[in-house]
């Protein structure tokens, strides 16, 4: 198969500036908006029923509120006759009955309700769950960067921890601006996101280093290019075989995982774009040399090591 030859690094300007501009808008929305957190981490009940009909959702969040059950979302889980009743906890009530209050008030309404499930997450939980979430997403970045640079050199280093934070703050940033809902399912997701990009990342760096040792003439934006254009195959079609999973997951999941799939299929579309245009853009900004890659060998003359 013949490789490609594809300027890549000819568009990193425009590329450094795209990623700059919603860099600013996923910080902005954070920053205004804020996260919508979940049941998860926020403490509340969760309520699934099925009815005997298809029920109006919006009609159903009405009656709760008319109930004293305020702030509450209702959406449909499946089909128009399964619902899921996410409720934050609510000032003067006993939370850990809240589920069975909102189900009491169901039933006098409709009494052929059925249940399906209840569950509560009391708020000292959910406040320790963000913490250890956020800690979990900066441990994995601070160990991403000491195994790049043990593994290549501090550019790499460098290149790798910028891709996976600017995967991360897009994916969040996408959150915030659209009012997603963060759970559980998406903190996993960012987390894979992490190994994702990083594989990816691991790839197009291996491949640079290479061919700044094998090519002995030509400059570092030429040979950066080269092993991009080499790698670009594998990359598509890791890519691509990864959100046509991601997509059924996404379609046909289902809404237990709508919050994971989602998230997962951002992240590759951005961790693809970044191992090239923020780890490879982030090594010619540092000003990487064939001399910084070069492996020392020891001979006779010269028992401290020279390089060839």
């Amino acid at each position: 198969m013949k490789t490609p030859n594809i300027d890549f690094m000819g568009a990193r300007k425009i590329a450094a500036i795209a990623s700059g501009v919603f860099l600013l808008i996923s910080l902005t929305s954070l920053a205004v908006n804020g996260l919508n957190w979940g049941l998860d981490f926020t403490g509340g009940s969760l309520v699934e029923v099925s009815y005997d009909e298809p029920v109006d959702a919006e009609e159903l969040r009405q009656f709760l509120e008319s109930e004293g059950f305020e702030d509450g979302t209702v959406q449909y889980f499946g089909t128009q006759n399964d619902i899921l009743i996410r409720m934050p906890a609510q000032e003067g009530l006993d939370q850990s009955s809240l589920g069975d209050r909102i189900l009491a008030a169901l039933r006098a309404e409709s009494p052929t309700i059925e249940m399906r499930q209840s569950s509560f997450v009391g708020p000292a939980v959910g406040e320790e769950l963000a913490e250890d979430g956020g800690l979990a997403l900066l441990t994995a970045l601070i160990v991403v960067m000491f195994y790049i640079l043990f593994r290549f050199t501090k550019q790499f280093a460098v290149g790798a921890v910028a891709a996976l934070a600017h995967d991360v703050l897009i994916v969040v940033g996408c959150f915030s601006l659209f009012q997603w809902t963060v759970d559980l399912t998406v903190l996993a997701a960012l987390l894979a996101v992490i190994g994702y990009s990083l594989n990816d990342t691991i790839v197009v760096s291996d491949r640079i280093r290479e061919n700044f040792r094998k090519i002995r003439k030509g400059l570092p934006i030429d040979v950066v290019n080269q092993s991009l254009n080499q790698t670009l195959g594998r990359t598509l079609v890791t890519s691509l075989t990864t959100l046509f999973v991601l997509l059924a997951l996404l379609l046909a999941g289902g809404e237990v995982i709508r919050g994971f799939a989602l998230s997962l299929t951002i992240g590759v579309a951005v961790g693809t774009y970044s191992s090239i245009y923020i780890a490879a853009n982030v090594l010619l900004l540092m000003g990487i040399t064939r001399e910084d890659l070069l492996v020392p060998q020891q001979d006779d003359s010269n028992p401290e090591g020279s390089y060839p």
